[in-house]
């Protein structure tokens, strides 16, 4: 009986995490804060923050869990870890909903969208702002210990909800796209909106992989493969975001803002 009692009821670590990867995941993630930052000031496209902000974390998140290989019991690097990797996705979503919407203004089609494009911004970032605190609160029960299963759920709601907004999102952005393509304005000849709008597809497709296989491992638990075993978040979180990352660097062009930059929708008027 003292034995079994002894057992912690949440084992924080099921494996060691490897150093050497996670030292070169904040390596990486490193390189695109500073690349992302550097473009961010340099074009003042201030609607790129969340991607900026969402690299640090990741980098942040990543040097915790090269921290943790030393000590696996340490509940600060895991709860780091577990956080800020688990939520930067979110804010990587709110530049990509940003995008749609100012792309819209500035090809001058808004008038081909199903939804509002001032709305557009409003509508996706509150749902995006829903996702993160529900996911946020299951972060906080899952690395408190207690009430892990619950945590588990909880952030599980979170993705799925999160996949949801992003696929009407995404079937937003193909119904106007499709019909600018059909009938393209005058405005198009003035920036690559095309190359906006592939980048825009590459970095949903990125995070919405990543959401899934995210559904996946907590949907299986705490014992099931994926949670049990290193090497997975490497390939199913770090790569996609890396990528996200990278296609986004291209959105921090001046030229995308119709008119005078307030660089967030919500100011515009349409």
């Amino acid at each position: 009986m003292s034995d079994s009692e002894a057992v912690p009821k949440y084992v924080l670590w099921p494996y060691t995490p490897s150093i050497a990867g996670s030292a070169i995941a904040a390596a990486v993630m490193f390189i695109l804060f500073g690349i992302h930052t550097f473009r961010l000031v340099k074009n003042r496209t201030w609607f790129c923050i969340p991607l900026v902000i969402g690299a640090a974390c990741e980098t942040i998140g990543y040097s915790a869990r090269a921290a943790a290989h030393s000590n696996t019991k340490s509940t600060t690097p895991y709860i780091i870890q577990s956080t800020l990797i688990l939520l930067p996705p979110i804010l990587f979503a709110a530049s990509i909903y940003m995008i749609l919407g100012r792309v819209m203004l500035r090809t001058g089609s808004a008038g081909y969208a199903v939804i509002r494009a001032t709305w557009v911004t409003r509508i996706f970032v509150s749902g995006d702002i829903l996702c993160f605190l529900i996911q946020a609160g299951g972060a906080g029960m899952l690395v408190s210990g207690s009430g892990s299963n619950l945590g588990e759920s909880i952030i599980l709601a979170g993705l799925i909800l999160q996949i949801v907004i992003f696929a009407f999102f995404v079937a937003v952005a193909g119904i106007w796209h499709a019909r600018l393509c059909a009938k393209p304005t005058t405005a198009t000849a003035e920036v690559p909106w095309k190359r906006y709008v592939l980048c825009l597809y590459a970095a949903s497709m990125c995070i919405t992989i990543r959401n899934l296989c995210r559904v996946v491992e907590y949907g299986i638990g705490k014992d099931g493969y994926l949670l049990s075993h290193d090497w997975p978040l490497y390939v199913y979180d770090f790569l996609p975001m890396v990528v996200t990352l990278g296609v986004c660097v291209a959105w921090y062009d001046p030229n995308i803002t119709p008119g005078r930059k307030t660089d967030i929708e919500f100011n515009a008027r349409r």
